[in-house]
């Protein structure tokens, strides 16, 4: 399907006996997961790079149309200068792509200090990335990347390499004392939202309020958003994350629900959170 939906990790302990069934082993947390979801985000590669026996696993442990969208290592982002970091960067390009068609959107994430005064030598990463055969997506997090001149440059370039931009929504935090809810902490920034297309795919990370119905407006919004792009040939990655990580595939279930509600063509989800045994949790 053009559009996945799925949560930023599938290996969370907390979600046994709520997500998982009881007594659910780590090694079936992934088996599991993506007999509900056909996308995961993969922040574990931002902390260590798997070997290929762990990548054989992923593969094995995963049906046909799966896809892993997963996250450049923080070893080679958030170190300064990104163009030292070419080879390791290719590197990690190549070891990944053995997941073959499993192997979604791949995407930089830049810390907050890293400025467009590094536009140079982004320009030089990026270029030498995108001869990689590979969807990438790029986020910033500076507040000078989203204001002109620094945000057209990027979009340009963005456009001539043929990469995508991530867009981070963590509207649902950051503005929810609009709905009367209290604002929680959350550790994901608050930037503006560009909705400009660079490339064929969008790859979105909606930072979900942890009750549910605070959500509504600005997935609604979404969904809108979603079914133009659609229109237009876009693949759509929507990741959803969460303060309270537990709810987080309670909130992407609900984006789901609103996707269908909006007229989105989407596989249907499984109506529960069960195992392909014969035991069923009563969570939903």
């Amino acid at each position: 399907m053009p559009i996945s939906i799925g949560c930023a990790v599938w290996s969370y302990p907390g979600w046994v006996g709520e997500v998982y069934p009881p007594k659910t082993p780590a090694k079936d947390f992934l088996r599991v997961y993506s007999n509900h979801f056909p996308a995961v985000e993969g922040n574990t590669t931002f902390y260590a790079t798997p070997d290929r026996v762990t990548i054989d696993r992923w593969i094995a442990q995963t049906p046909i149309g799966f896809k892993f969208c997963l996250k450049f290592p923080r070893a080679i982002t958030h170190n300064g200068l990104l163009e030292p970091y070419i080879l390791p960067a290719q590197a990690f390009i190549a070891q990944m792509q053995e997941l073959g068609d499993k192997l979604g959107v791949m995407f930089i994430q830049l810390p907050p200090n890293y400025s467009p005064e590094g536009f140079a030598d982004l320009t030089a990463f990026l270029t030498a990335l995108s001869r990689k055969n590979v969807s990438i997506a790029l986020e910033v997090r500076h507040l000078d990347w989203f204001k002109s001149p620094h945000r057209d440059r990027l979009n340009e370039l963005l456009t001539r390499l043929g990469l995508g931009r991530v867009i981070l929504d963590s509207r649902p935090i950051y503005e929810a004392d609009k709905s009367g809810e209290v604002v929680i902490a959350c550790k994901k920034p608050r930037v503006p939202i560009d909705l400009t297309l660079t490339a064929p795919f969008s790859l979105i990370r909606y930072v979900s309020h942890p009750v549910q119905s605070v959500n509504k407006i600005w997935l609604e919004e979404w969904a809108n958003q979603v079914q133009t792009w659609l229109q237009q040939d876009t693949q759509v990655y929507m990741f959803v994350h969460c303060p309270i990580e537990v709810k987080s595939p309670i909130n992407a279930r609900y984006l789901h629900e609103i996707l269908l509600g909006s007229g989105v063509l989407i596989d249907p989800l499984p109506p529960r959170f069960i195992d392909d045994s014969p035991v069923q949790l009563n969570l939903f």
